[in-house]
């Protein structure tokens, strides 16, 4: 097995928390499933949220989906003038097999626009 890294981003319609925990299910749901991923080939993910987000830690939807034994922490995005607003953002480490090339990035509804060379 190697570490390797899964990026992946969403971005929500609305600051509420439930609407926050539905949008990063779905963002972590769909990292899982594209890279054929087990709770247990996760080391550790990283989230970061825009300035504009305070409604929750996007963490509590992982710690919702089950993910409660791997190391998660939050930390807020640069607030970059023009940047896209409402946006949490993913960087999971993870034990697999793939080679770094067939690794599945997701980039979940207007947040493709982040990322065009890499959004599955």
């Amino acid at each position: 097995m190697a570490v390797r890294a899964v990026r992946g981003a969403v971005q929500l319609e609305r600051d509420e928390a439930g609407h926050m925990e539905e949008q990063v299910g779905a963002l972590l749901t769909a990292v899982l499933e594209r890279n054929e991923l087990h709770t247990d080939d996760l080391i550790s993910i990283w989230f970061t949220a825009t300035p504009d987000l305070h409604c929750d830690f996007p963490a509590a939807a992982a710690r919702k989906l089950g993910i409660v034994d791997v190391p998660l922490i939050c930390a807020q995005e640069l607030d970059i003038e023009g940047a896209m607003p409402r946006v949490v953002r993913l960087l999971a480490h993870i034990d697999s097999d793939r080679p770094r090339a067939d690794i599945a990035h997701v980039y979940l509804g207007a947040a493709a626009a982040l990322r065009k060379d890499i959004a599955q």
